[in-house]
C-alpha cells in the first residue's frame, strides 16, 4: 500500500481545495445513467416479440442488446447519458436504424417503433436438367460455404467482450467519483499538517487519508486498465483526452507519496522539509490537477 502525504503549503492549499470542489460537482451534476425503453409493433399495431434492438453510443462505440418481450417492449438500465444509435432487427421485418436518441439521467428516454414486413422474393420455377439436385436436397451448411467454427461465433464473442468493458469501466467511473471524497479531505488537512504551525496528530491524519485516496485511485485504474478491448473500436474525443491525463496523474500517484514520505520524515525530526522532498507539493498538484481534467473530461461535452 502506498502511502499518500500532502504537505501543501498554507498559500497553495486553499487553491486546491477549490479546484477539486469544481471538478467534483461538475462529474456529480452531469454524469450518471438514464433509461431508454419503448415498444415495437408491426404496421397493423400488433406487438413483435424477440426483436433485437441494438444501442450503440455514438461518443464510445460500445454498445448493448435487448430483446423485446411478447408485448412488444424492451429496455435499457443504467444506459451512460449520451446519443445512442438504435437498430432494431427481426426476422420477416426490414431493419430499421435511428441515427441519434439522446439518453441523460434526469428522465426515462422513449422510443416506440413501428417494423413493416419484408418482401418476400419469388423464386423462379427450376429446369428440370439432367444431374440437378432435387428440391429435398439439403441446403448447404456454413462449413460447405468455407466458414470456420471460430467464425461464425465472431459477433458474440465480440458483444461479450463489449458487455463486460461496459461493466468494468461503470465501476472504473463510480470508483473514479468515490475518490474525490477522500482527496480534498486530504488536501483539506494539509493545511495543518505542514507550515510552521504543525502538530503530529495533523500530520497522521494528512498521511492516513492519503494512503486511503491511493487506495481507491489504483482500484480505480485497475478497471480502466483491465476493461477488454474490443478490436476495431476507436478512441475519439473527450475519451481520448481522459486516457491522455492518466499518463500525468498515473505517474503522479505513484511519485506523490514516495516524496510525501521523505517529507513527513524530515517534518518529524524537526527539520524543514528539504532537497527532492521539496518536490512533493509542487507534483502534488499537478497530478490532482491531471486528475480532476480527466474527470471533467467525461462529465462535459466538448
Amino acid at each position: 500500500m502506498l502511502t499518500n502525504v500532502f504537505l501543501h503549503r498554507r498559500s497553495r492549499a486553499p487553491v486546491m481545495v477549490v479546484f477539486c470542489l469544481v471538478f467534483t460537482s461538475g462529474l456529480i451534476a452531469q454524469s450518471g445513467a438514464g433509461q431508454l425503453s419503448g415498444r415495437v409493433t408491426d404496421s397493423s399495431g400488433n406487438a413483435v416479440a424477440n426483436v433485437t434492438v441494438t444501442a450503440t453510443s455514438v461518443d464510445t462505440g460500445q454498445a448493448r442488446t435487448a430483446a423485446t418481450g411478447t408485448d412488444g417492449s424492451y429496455k435499457f438500465d443504467q444506459l451512460p447519458s449520451g446519443n445512442y444509435q438504435v437498430k432494431f432487427e427481426a426476422a420477416g421485418f426490414n431493419t430499421v436504424e435511428i441515427p441519434s436518441t439522446t439518453v441523460n439521467g434526469t428522465a426515462s428516454a422513449v422510443l416506440d417503433q413501428k417494423l413493416e414486413a419484408a418482401a418476400t422474393k419469388s423464386t423462379p420455377p427450376q429446369e428440370n436438367l439432367p444431374n440437378a439436385p432435387s428440391s429435398s436436397t439439403t441446403a448447404p451448411t456454413l462449413s460447405d460455404l468455407g466458414l470456420t467454427p471460430e467464425q461464425t461465433q465472431g459477433n458474440s464473442r465480440e458483444q461479450a467482450l463489449l458487455d463486460k468493458r461496459t461493466h468494468m469501466l461503470k465501476i472504473h467511473q463510480r470508483m473514479g467519483l468515490i475518490t474525490t471524497i477522500p482527496l480534498i479531505a486530504t488536501v483539506a488537512t494539509s493545511l495543518n499538517a505542514g507550515g510552521k504551525s504543525t502538530s503530529t496528530s495533523s500530520r497522521y491524519l494528512h498521511a492516513a487519508l492519503g494512503g486511503v485516496t491511493g487506495d481507491l485511485y489504483f482500484i480505480t485504474a485497475y478497471y480502466a486498465i483491465f476493461a477488454p478491448r474490443v478490436p476495431g473500436t476507436e478512441t475519439r474525443g473527450p475519451i481520448r483526452f481522459h486516457k491522455a491525463m492518466a499518463w500525468i496523474h498515473g505517474p503522479g500517484m505513484i511519485l506523490t507519496p514516495i516524496l510525501g514520505i521523505l517529507a513527513f520524515d524530515q517534518k518529524s525530526n524537526g527539520e524543514k522539509v528539504h532537497g527532492i522532498a521539496s518536490a512533493h507539493a509542487p507534483v502534488a498538484i499537478v497530478t490532482a490537477g491531471a486528475f480532476g481534467a480527466a474527470l471533467l473530461s467525461v462529465s462535459v461535452k466538448f
